[in-house]
This record gives structure tokens, sequence and C-alpha cells, in this order.
């Protein structure tokens, strides 16, 4: 079982490390909220711990971002916040399991598997990689985060990617702008509020219309539809 451990404190870094491998685990640290995508995508993990005060950008913002891309990892979080309401936040953006600080590591253990257990089967596609989302021609690749149109890669900036993945992960469905500027954003807690429009200009311009179409909904947001 290979996991991924974002998590800042060098000492609980250290603990679990240790305990996971010598459980038989495979274990990739990252201590920075701001790389945690980048390993994500590079480490392909089958369970995700992620603590929620994070350098760099938050857990929460992370674990948004990664399930705006695709990034299906059964996801534990791991915090100090421990309130209902903490709960219910982690686990509507996309948790799949929350254990407060401190916890027993049998019980963190068991969570793991259980989670590694329930997690669906991966098919490799080419190279390896593992297919996300598809719609009308469009194919997002989690591993690489590269975004394909009828099997060519599309020439995108890294924002123009991050708000084509996460529209693809929910085709037909509007997402809100603040939903978005949040998500293509996340590793800039200051920004103005017409920059996603801009992001979203620029990759209109890129998509054929006559393959998909990516739709203004005034007062709800965005989405991608297939063309009429």
């Amino acid at each position: 079982m290979k996991l991924l451990l974002i998590e800042d404190n060098v000492a609980m870094q250290t603990t679990l490390q240790r305990s996971f491998e010598r459980r038989g685990a495979q274990v990739v640290v990252c201590g920075d909220g701001s790389r945690a995508l980048d390993r994500w995508r590079a480490s392909v993990p089958d369970v995700v711990l992620l603590d929620l005060s994070l350098p760099g950008a938050d857990g929460l913002s992370v674990l948004a971002a990664a399930r705006a891309e695709g990034l299906s990892t059964p996801v534990l979080i791991i915090t100090a916040r421990g309130t209902v309401g903490d709960r219910v936040l982690g686990l509507n953006t996309g948790a799949d399991d929350y254990l407060a600080k401190p916890f027993d590591l049998d019980e963190l253990e068991a969570r793991v598997r259980a989670l590694a257990r329930r997690a669906p089967s991966r098919t490799p596609g080419p190279a390896g990689t593992v297919p996300a989302a598809e719609f009308c021609g469009l194919r997002s690749d989690v591993d690489s985060g590269a975004v394909y149109l009828h099997g060519q890669a599309l020439d995108l900036t890294a924002r123009e990617a991050a708000l084509l993945r996460a529209l693809l992960a929910r085709p037909g469905q509007a997402l809100a702008k603040d939903r978005l500027t949040d998500l293509v954003f996340a590793d800039e807690p200051h920004v103005q509020a017409d920059a996603i429009e801009v992001v979203v200009y620029r990759l209109r311009k890129k998509l054929p219309p006559a393959t998909v179409q990516l739709v203004t909904l005034r007062g709800l947001g965005y989405l991608l539809k297939a063309p009429a």
C-alpha cells in the first residue's frame, strides 16, 4: 500500500512514516500545502493522510483542488480541529474519513486499510496513466494534470487547466464563480473578484465551439455543455 502523508509537523511525520513502514506500507511525505497536489499527482497513492493546518495552502484548499481535478484517492483527514463543524466541512469538501488528534495508531491503520479496500480499482491506460473525467472528447489525466481533446494535449496555462479540470469533473452542472475562484487560485489568498472571468475568457478561446462549449450562466456560474 502506498500512502501520501501531507503533514507539516516533523515529529508527526516521523512517527507516522515509521509506523506505517513497519507495517509494510510505502510512505511519501509532503509538508507544504502549496506542493501537495504535485506530490499527489506524482506518487499516485492508495490513500492520502491530510492535515488541515499546512503552510502554503491549507488542507481543505488542497482537498478541494484535488477533487476538482478528478483525483479520487481516498482521503483521511488527521487534524487537531475536532469539532462537529470541522468534521462536516472536511467531509463535505471531499474527505472520506476524519480522525481528530491525538489518535491511536492502531485505529489510524485500521481506518487507512478500510479506505484502501473500499477504493475502486484503477485501470492504467497508456504509459501507466490513470484516466479521469471525459466529456465531448475532452479527457483529464489524473497523474499529469494535462487535459486532452481527442487525444491531443491542449496548450493551456496552469490556471486554464485547473479551471477546465474543475468543469470537466461535473459537465453540464454549473459551478459557482466563487467556488471556481477558490479552486483555480488556491495558492493565492487574495485575488480580484473578476480574475476568474479572465481565465474563463482565455480558456473559451482555446476550446473549439463545435466540440464543447463553456457557458456562462448569470448568477449561477459556469458549465461545460455539448454543442447544440
